[in-house]
């Protein structure tokens, strides 16, 4: 085996959990893992981010925006934003180089275990989508695939008409930009939507917006990595 990111030959310790389960062997090398940097400790109540309040000023922000009723109940990120992390998910997602997304799968799987699966019942996951044109042109939707990795059912009922990327505008115009989605069929249940970056959270509201506009009780979010 080797490491998905550098290609070390990795030494495996064969134990009862791997022997009988190999998809839990390791699959990145601890050098490369030591990159991957955590969310820890306090973090803002609503998006996640690390802060020493309960509530950081963009989600105070949005409060105020909603007048109270955020769509979005709150969102829990895995890893925080860094160079190398960077670097993983350009050569991930925009070189279509699938194969890194397995470097997610269980650290993916344990904290969505810990933060919701205690805590909701029933739970269905819907990943955002991208447009068509993304799609064929990536391969893959990252959020598909972070989405596949879960215990949970997955429904995939959003659908993105093709705009600019949320990477190339300001922040303004992020915060400012008209419902990309619409949705295939309404959710009565409990609705954890999934994506690889929270940023500044326009994309999920959005989203989250339009499941609740069409009967889904409450709206969570789960994202890969913390902007």
């Amino acid at each position: 085996m080797y490491c998905l990111w550098c290609d070390e030959e990795l030494i495996v310790h064969v134990n009862w959990l791997n022997l009988f389960q190999p998809e839990s062997r390791m699959n990145v090398c601890d050098q490369c893992k030591k990159n991957f940097i955590k969310i820890e400790g306090k973090v803002c109540v609503k998006c996640g981010r690390p802060f020493e309040r309960l509530k950081c000023h963009d989600c105070i922000r949005w409060d105020e925006f909603y007048d109270g009723d955020d769509p979005l109940l709150k969102n829990v990120s895995l890893y925080m934003y860094n160079e190398f992390m960077k670097e993983v998910i350009t050569r991930w997602k925009y070189r279509g180089d699938y194969i890194i997304g397995e470097l997610f799968r269980l650290a993916f799987l344990a904290k969505f275990k810990e933060q919701y699966l205690s805590l909701l019942k029933d739970v269905v996951v819907v990943p955002i989508p991208v447009s068509r044109a993304r799609a064929m042109k990536r391969g893959f939707n990252q959020a598909n695939m972070l989405a596949s990795f879960l215990s949970s059912t997955v429904k995939d009922v959003l659908v993105q008409k093709h705009l600019e990327k949320q990477s190339k505008k300001t922040r303004i115009e992020r915060m400012t930009t008209i419902n990309p989605f619409s949705i295939t069929e309404p959710i009565n249940k409990s609705v954890v939507l999934v994506d690889d970056i929270y940023t500044t959270g326009r994309t999920l509201r959005h989203a989250a917006s339009l499941l609740k506009n069409n009967g889904c009780p409450e709206v969570y979010a789960y994202t890969l990595i913390r902007s």
